[in-house]
């Protein structure tokens, strides 16, 4: 391989193409558009001093994420301890039998769907009744898990997930954002670079950015999807299929909350509360995340989008932590810090999911053309989608077949 690669994009991705280039040799140049690498993966420090995670915080499907064994190369601590998502705090407005029954009906949501897999795409709303009770806390799991409601959701997208993931989610103290940014040092980096349009009509690449033009010989393109369906990274020639795949893949939202408590805390570390397991929209209330004094509170899907006001999601958040723990307690809570990723510029939202009928998007947008441009972030990963492991994989592959094409002509 000989040559320049430009890589596009600063996330999880981008990083992953340019670390894999650069440590095999390769020329290579990553640029972002932000002051800061990450993208969607973003830690940050609390008023506190405790590093949170804006973005993505879970090592999911942890045992076989690249991410964990980088994180502990890295001298970084891989915490564990289970996140008890489908525990409920002292069973506080949830009492056993109607847990019971929320999973039982999870489970038969789940178990209809997977059936219908051979069939026809349908939206995941399709496997609950209107009029079953516990239609609103699926409702709300299609938020955290997709970022979207059960009637966005396809069928086929989700199922490739569900099938591939497993159950074994760990985080990092330091923070998960904080381990992707690191993975980039000694990478040639320009950050608050932004490309607009990637001219490849002639031999060599012509990227205009907003400093200037960038010669290369091939370029990875790590951004959003939002980036691309919005036309606001542009190619000549044209390449329509790609926006078209980009628009069928719409980023949902998730964003959360981060409480500080005062006083005496009287619950584990990673003990968890859902606020109102009978709405669609509730939060996700993890309770001292390794063992620190703060809640981190998670909406998604249509609750997070109704939430996004200054101020509003917090609001939410300690109403349903004061109904569940009682009226004493909301002197006890001082909000810290919210996201609003619908509102970061050049992301516009958290993760991808599939429009019904659209799950072979990921592979048409993952495509390469002309075998100079190239394609990677989470939502070109069939199976690991929505998560910073499946952005990894799609942009080390990327990388080996730029350094070794005869991978990709025999894959």
């Amino acid at each position: 391989m000989t040559g320049r690669t430009v890589v596009i994009g600063g996330g999880a991705a981008g990083i992953a193409a340019a670390r894999t280039l650069h440590d095999a040799g390769a020329e290579v140049l990553l640029i972002e558009a932000a002051d800061r690498l990450g993208g969607r993966a973003r830690s940050v420090r609390l008023p506190t001093g405790h590093v949170v995670d804006h973005g993505c915080g879970w090592l999911h499907s942890a045992r076989r994420n690249p991410w964990t064994a980088i994180a502990e190369q890295a001298g970084f601590t891989v915490d564990r301890r289970a996140p008890n998502w489908d525990a409920q705090w002292q069973d506080l407005g949830f009492p056993p039998d109607q847990q019971a029954a929320a999973d039982d009906a999870f489970e038969q949501f789940e178990t209809a769907a997977l059936a219908a897999c051979r069939g026809p795409d349908r939206p995941l709303s399709d496997f609950v009744a209107t009029d079953d009770p516990w239609r609103p806390m699926i409702d709300a799991i299609s938020g955290y898990v997709n970022g979207a409601a059960l009637v966005d959701v396809s069928l086929h997208d989700w199922a490739a997930y569900e099938e591939a993931a497993s159950e074994d989610n760990w985080a990092v103290v330091e923070g998960y954002g904080t381990v992707i940014a690191d993975h980039a040092r000694g990478v040639p980096i320009r950050t608050g670079v932004t490309a607009t349009l990637i001219d490849h009509r002639g031999r060599t690449i012509r990227i205009a950015t907003s400093h200037g033009t960038i010669e290369a010989d091939r370029v990875v393109i790590a951004v959003p999807t939002t980036v691309l369906a919005e036309g606001r990274l542009r190619f000549d020639p044209p390449l329509p299929a790609k926006q078209d795949a980009a628009a069928a893949l719409p980023l949902g939202l998730a964003d959360k909350v981060f409480l500080s408590v005062e006083g005496p805390l009287p619950w584990p570390a990673h003990a968890h509360l859902t606020g109102n397991p009978h709405s669609a929209c509730t939060a996700s209330h993890r309770l001292s995340p390794f063992g620190w004094p703060i809640v981190e509170s998670f909406f998604g899907g249509p609750c997070a989008e109704a939430l996004e006001e200054d101020g509003a999601a917090a609001a939410f958040a300690i109403d349903e932590l004061v109904a569940l723990l009682g009226s004493d307690w909301r002197r006890r809570f001082t909000p810290l810090d919210a996201t609003r990723w619908r509102g970061v510029p050049l992301i516009g939202g958290s993760y991808s999911h599939a429009r019904i009928g659209h799950a072979d998007a990921r592979q048409a947008l993952a495509r390469p053309v002309e075998d100079r441009l190239f394609f990677a972030g989470e939502a070109c990963s069939r199976e690991d989608f929505s998560t910073a492991h499946g952005a990894f994989t799609t942009g080390a592959e990327v990388a080996r077949t730029i350094f070794d094409p005869e991978v990709h002509r025999t894959a």
